[in-house]
């Protein structure tokens, strides 16, 4: 197994367990000893091989697929944004669904399309919250404040749009149609 294949594996294995809300020390009490923490640390790491059988185990105890386990194929991407969008899943059910339904479908899908098996909370990305503003007919900045005030979204989140990943792109106004469109510089 190549160094990097074993690494991409580990990183799947530790978003998993902290998709669970799991320590290494929690695993070890939840599956009562069968899991070691240290094992499991040393394939998080990717410093021990998991054989097949082990690893379906795992998925077995993780309660997903063994395909979950795995690490994307595809090569990653350079851009990664520094901020994170966390969206609290608890309290968006607990909101009405006129005022919510919109976001709560657009997070299910997202839920589906990556296979997502917390349920807690969900991360999205600036460009998603633009186009939930787009969905609530209000600027991205207004819904973040309303996002904050419905409890999905912690506070200190204001401003997440201007410095959410964007760097390479200024904006401009289109008068004709009114809207903000952004340009590469």
């Amino acid at each position: 197994m190549s160094t990097d294949y074993s690494r991409a594996l580990g990183a799947r294995l530790r978003a998993i367990r902290n998709q669970q809300g799991l320590s290494l020390q929690g695993v070890e009490d939840k599956s009562h000893g069968r899991w070691k923490a240290v094992v499991v640390g040393s394939y998080e790491r990717g410093d021990r091989a998991v054989t097949v059988q082990r690893l379906s185990e795992l998925a077995v105890f993780y309660g997903v697929p063994v395909s979950e386990l795995l690490p994307d194929p595809r090569p990653s991407s350079a851009v990664t944004s520094t901020n994170k969008i966390v969206l609290n899943l608890e309290s968006l059910g607990s909101l009405p669904a006129d005022e919510a339904g919109p976001l709560a479908r657009y997070a299910s899908t997202i839920q589906a399309q990556r296979h997502d098996y917390n349920g807690k909370v969900l991360s999205i990305r600036a460009e998603d919250l633009k186009s939930l503003a787009i969905i609530y007919d209000m600027s991205p900045d207004e819904l973040t404040t309303r996002l904050i005030e419905w409890g999905v979204l912690s506070p200190g989140m204001e401003g997440i749009i201007s410095s959410g990943g964007d760097e390479d792109l200024e904006e401009d106004v289109d008068d004709s149609w009114g809207d903000r469109r952004r340009s590469p510089r």
